[in-house]
Formats: C-alpha cells, sequence, structure tokens
C-alpha cells in the first residue's frame, strides 16, 4: 500500500476545464480527478452549481453531494457570459487539455466558446459535451434531465410492476452517473488520439443514448421480431428464476439461475430434482415459458426459510443469491469493509465525511481522494494567480465588475 500510495497517477499533467453544472459533466470531470489531473471547477461568481444545494447539506452549507463528487477540484468563479470572462476562460484553456461542459447546444458558442472557437486557439484541445439530447437532431435544443433520459430513452417504460406505472429505476441520477462514464472514456480515447496525432476532438454525449446503450437486446428484439417488453416488476425477459423473493423473516434476496447447470443446483437444493430430471423445465427456454409456474415453487421454498438460512444453502449449492441490501445493511456488510467500498474522508470544517471508493481499482496507480469538495471559488485566486500571472488587485477589480 506504501508504494501505491507514492506511485504517480496516470493522469498527473493533464488539466480539466469542468465548466459544467449539476452532475453527469462534473462526475466525469471528478473520474479524472481522481486519477490525478488538475481539475478546475468553474462556476459563476453569484449563480454556483446547483449540485451544492441538493439534498442534505452540512455546516458549510454546502450538499452532501457536491462535498462527494466535488472531489479533489480545485473551484474559481468566472463569468463566462461576458466578453471579459470568455476570454479569460480562453486564456485557462491555452493550458490545459480538456474541456469538459453541459449547458444546452449553442450556449457556448453564444459565449464565443464553442469546439471551433476553443480549437482554434489550441488545436489539440479536447471537449466533452453532455447533453440531454445531444449536440445534433430535432430534439437537441429541448432542456432535459437524468429523469427525462431515463423516460426518453425505454428504460423507465421497463421499471416497474405489468399492472403499475413506469416508476424510477432506482436511482434518478443513473443517466447522470453514466453519461459522465462515457465522457471520460470518450475524453481519454481522444487524448490517446491527440497523443498519436496532435488533434483534438469533441465527444459528443447525450443522457439518453447512454442509457439506451445497457438496455440489452431490446433494439434488435424489436426490429427483428416487433417486440416491445414490458415491465416485468423484478423479473428478467430473457432468464426464470432471475428476481427477488422474500424470506420468511420479511427480508429479501436476488436469485440468478443465469444458466441451465445453475438451476440444476437450485432444484437439487430444493429437493425438487425432479424439475430437470423430467426434462421438462431444464432448458432456459421451457423456464421462461413457464415463468409463473417456476417463480412460484422457488418463491415458495424461499419463503419457508430466513435470509441467513437461505444465503447459506445457496451459496453451499453454487447459486448466485444476494441480500438486497439498504444502504444501513452496507454500512454493517463486512464485504463492504474489507474492500474499502466506503471511504472516510476527514473535512476541516465538518469532519469526518464518508463517500463511496475510488473506481475503477488499478493495481499500481489507484485513485485518490486528496479532499473533498471546497467552497465556491475557494481557489480563484491561486488558478488565475498561478495560471494567468493575474494579481490581487486585478482579481479585486474583476470581482467588483461581477466577471470572477
Amino acid at each position: 500500500m506504501g508504494e501505491t500510495a507514492k506511485a504517480k497517477l496516470p493522469l498527473e499533467g493533464i488539466r480539466v476545464l469542468d465548466a459544467a453544472t449539476f452532475l453527469a459533466g462534473p462526475f466525469c470531470a471528478t473520474i479524472f480527478s481522481e486519477f490525478g489531473a488538475d481539475v478546475i471547477k468553474i462556476e459563476h461568481p453569484e449563480f454556483s452549481d446547483p449540485m451544492r444545494n441538493i439534498g442534505l447539506k452540512v455546516e458549510t452549507g454546502d450538499s452532501l453531494t457536491w462535498l462527494s463528487e466535488g472531489r479533489n477540484k480545485r473551484t474559481a468563479t468566472l463569468n463566462l457570459g461576458k466578453p471579459e470572462g470568455a476570454e479569460l476562460f480562453k486564456q485557462l484553456v491555452k493550458q490545459s487539455d480538456v474541456v469538459v461542459e453541459n449547458f444546452r447546444p449553442g450556449t457556448m458558442e453564444r459565449w464565443g466558446l464553442g469546439y471551433k472557437d476553443l480549437a482554434a486557439i489550441k488545436s489539440d484541445i479536447v471537449m466533452v459535451r453532455i447533453t440531454a439530447y445531444g449536440q445534433e437532431g430535432p430534439y437537441k435544443d429541448r432542456p432535459g434531465f437524468a429523469r427525462i433520459g431515463h423516460a426518453f430513452s425505454g428504460l423507465t417504460y421497463l421499471a416497474g410492476e405489468p399492472d403499475g406505472p413506469p416508476v424510477i429505476p432506482g436511482s434518478t441520477s443513473l443517466g447522470d452517473y453514466i453519461s459522465g462514464l462515457y465522457g471520460a472514456i470518450g475524453a481519454l480515447m481522444a487524448l490517446r488520439h491527440r497523443d498519436r496525432t496532435g488533434e483534438g476532438q469533441y465527444i459528443d454525449v447525450a443522457l439518453y443514448e447512454s442509457t439506451f446503450r445497457l438496455l440489452d437486446e431490446l433494439a434488435p428484439a424489436f426490429a427483428r421480431f416487433g417486440v416491445v417488453r414490458q415491465r416485468m416488476g423484478a423479473d428478467t425477459a430473457t432468464i426464470v428464476p432471475h428476481s427477488h423473493y422474500q424470506c420468511s423473516d420479511g427480508q429479501w434476496v436476488a436469485i440468478a439461475c443465469s444458466s441451465d447447470k445453475i438451476f440444476e443446483n437450485l432444484a437439487q437444493a430444493m429437493g425438487r430434482a425432479d424439475l430437470v430430471a423430467s426434462g421438462t423445465y431444464e432448458t432456459m427456454q421451457a423456464r421462461v415459458d413457464n415463468r409463473d409456474f417456476i417463480n412460484g415453487i422457488v418463491g415458495e421454498w424461499i419463503g419457508r426459510h430466513t435470509r441467513d438460512e437461505l444465503m447459506a444453502v445457496c451459496l453451499a449449492n453454487e447459486i448466485p443469491c444476494g441480500p438486497v441490501n439498504s444502504i444501513a445493511d452496507i454500512f454493517a456488510d463486512p464485504h463492504f469493509k474489507a474492500r474499502g467500498s466506503l471511504l472516510s474522508v476527514q473535512h476541516p470544517e465538518v469532519g469526518e465525511i464518508v463517500v463511496p471508493a475510488v473506481l475503477p481499482r488499478l493495481s499500481k496507480t489507484p485513485g485518490r481522494v486528496t479532499h473533498l469538495g471546497r467552497r465556491h471559488g475557494a481557489d480563484t485566486g491561486d488558478v488565475y494567480g498561478e495560471l494567468l500571472g493575474l494579481t490581487a488587485q486585478k482579481l479585486a477589480e474583476l470581482k467588483s465588475r461581477g466577471i470572477v
């Protein structure tokens, strides 16, 4: 651990300007910051990132979401909508590698800060652009957040019980996080291309496309067979049994019989070897065709055991089974603890804050959290003094005019 703690991180030497707001774009930049990049969070002097105000707040007035997702970044203020502010941003771009933004298409162009504008002053700049519907298409100017992306992508249509309304698929921010990941992947590939050719480029990420890409066979199944998948509750369209089941103590488990061999193991564990011996339900298709019958047998058997009893039986028989955890369960679970999945970070003003650990895990150069999200504009003086040579007097004058 000592060696990895001192290892040079893979993105050291890369500078990212995070001009995005709320979550998708900022999360993209956060990934860079966790692996050594110098990420400078740019916020409006008066109107800070809304992420600072969403959710539970600590004594500083910032939200826990901001503290977690603003980790490792320097924060500086700048009014991009004013010509002098835009000019300062361009000067920062000249000393940066990546720009991340998630304004509606055309906004950065109106400020003279679109990709063509930035490429004219730094030809190898990489620009990540995350919006609800993308930079092109008839809906490009529509506003939208992750919830809209979930709905438009087809994910929301699939979430919920068959006879109930479509519901939120776990988290309203899922599409933001997925889009942030795609933005980071795209930027890393663009930097690889830049290193080979000296050329920059922009990455166009749409919230709905990021979510749509994850919907397995949904598109080819409709194109080939006209299948319109409907809401199935906890079930999965192509695998049975593959659902959530309630135990005798009221706790829930997830079971995933993703192969015929696993179902054979389950049948043996249930004392129902006849389900496969007869040849009637030994294939996945046969179980899909008899979903209610199979789920009924599995559910009845599980309902006779406590969650701990069931976990022991399933693990002894090589049956993938896991508890449906609440966050309280997660904090008490020894596996989360052993892997350090929950990271405790000291905040200088509010004390200990627990956040999700850095991912992915690299064996030789793992990412780090050096500090949590800082106060609005905390590093303004340092950023402009260090990178642009602006004096305290000049900064005070710019601040008086609402530029920084």
